[in-house]
């Protein structure tokens, strides 16, 4: 980066006094990059609001997320020049890591900026598709952001050793035996991070889905799945943090998949009804397949099932067409309260536990004991 061309300019007004014509040299360059870094702000926001009217998410990604990194590269710039004009007079060694140093801040400026940009539009794809009222994936869209966000960062790794003199090949090669060691080092990690991958792959569960597992006391909605966790919200508002290797090696349901939800309930009626079966059961079956939110499609099984200790009992198996947890217990509310008015008008009752204590003819009973 060549000086002289600001000395030959400053020194006919500045004299011969070298260290008078140093600082007014690094004086006017600092003072011209905080003009440019304001000036470049001040443009930079007025594109920002232009492109937030436009419909494309794109333009506005994109001037987004070169805001910040623009800022910086040409702090990076500027105050690179300085010292080399503080180089040039001094003869300084200590200034010779100045051509690295703008090397590394050009090149973590530029994996910013695309980091930045792949979520930016990332963002944009989920919020533009919500707001049409498609269906999106989030964990998928997730996943690919996050593999192009490591792929940009290992990038900008390699391409910054190998612009500070080293060899590719050979780290390459360094990392691959050292790979081994830190493997078995962290083979947690490592699990973890695979069990996130088969998540993404397999798919099990998506962010948003109700999951649970039987063998553990896992249940709860899920808010992110990341490369080392998966973070539930309980149904009692709590995170739960769980490391993705659990997902290898357990059993988990995704209730938010079901098709339908069960109605499963025993009802129960007196011995003095047992004549009075068959026309309950015929009723409760018929009020079943007349009802709007019962799906026909599915098994439907209402018959005289046992009988009990205090009661003749019903079973009544059938399925919502809805799974929403709330909606399901509404519909269920109104299935049995009509199964309740059912028993009733045909003059029976629901049991209740009772015990019949029989007394032999002609005996009196034996006194209490005491």
């Amino acid at each position: 980066m060549k000086t002289d061309w600001l000395e030959k300019v400053l020194a006919p007004l500045v004299g011969r006094d070298e260290t008078l014509l140093l600082v007014v040299q690094v004086f006017l360059v600092v003072l011209g990059v905080v003009v440019a870094n304001f000036l470049l702000r001040r443009v930079l926001a007025r594109l920002e609001a232009r492109t937030l009217q436009t419909s494309t998410p794109w333009d506005n990604a994109l001037v987004s997320a070169a805001r910040q990194p623009l800022t910086v590269v040409a702090w990076v710039l500027g105050l690179s020049f300085a010292a080399r004009i503080v180089e040039a007079g001094t003869k300084a060694t200590v200034f010779e890591i100045i051509d690295p140093i703008r090397i590394i801040g050009v090149i973590a400026c530029i994996a910013w900026f695309l980091v930045r940009f792949i979520g930016n539009i990332q963002d944009a794809i989920v919020t533009q598709r919500l707001a049409r009222g498609e269906s999106i994936d989030r964990t998928t869209v997730d996943a690919i952001g996050k593999l192009l966000r490591i792929s940009v960062l290992i990038t900008a790794a390699l391409v910054g050793l190998q612009s500070l003199g080293f060899s590719i090949s050979g780290v390459l090669a360094f990392g691959g035996i050292g790979g081994i060691a830190v493997g078995f080092a962290a083979k947690d990690l490592l699990a973890n991070f695979f069990g996130g991958l088969m998540v993404y792959l397999d798919r099990p569960f998506a962010v948003g889905d109700w999951i649970r597992s039987p063998d553990k006391d896992i249940e709860g909605t899920v808010e992110d799945i990341g490369w080392r966790l998966t973070r539930i919200r309980t149904f009692d508002k709590r995170p739960l943090y769980v490391p993705n290797g659990i997902f290898a090696q357990i059993a988990v349901e995704n209730p938010s998949r079901m098709s339908n939800r069960r109605i499963k309930e025993i009802v129960g009626v007196r011995y003095d009804d047992v004549g009075k079966l068959t026309a309950i059961t015929d009723d409760i079956k018929a009020m079943l397949r007349a009802h709007p939110e019962i799906d026909q499609q599915q098994t439907m099984i209402v018959n005289f099932d046992q009988f009990s200790a205090s009661s003749l009992d019903i079973l009544v198996y059938t399925f919502t067409r809805t799974t929403v947890w709330v909606a399901y217990h509404e519909i269920k509310q109104d299935v049995l309260l009509k199964i309740a008015e059912i028993v009733a008008r045909h003059g029976a009752e629901i049991a209740f536990p009772t015990r019949t204590v029989h007394v032999a003819s002609g005996q009196e009973p034996a006194p209490p004991p005491g």
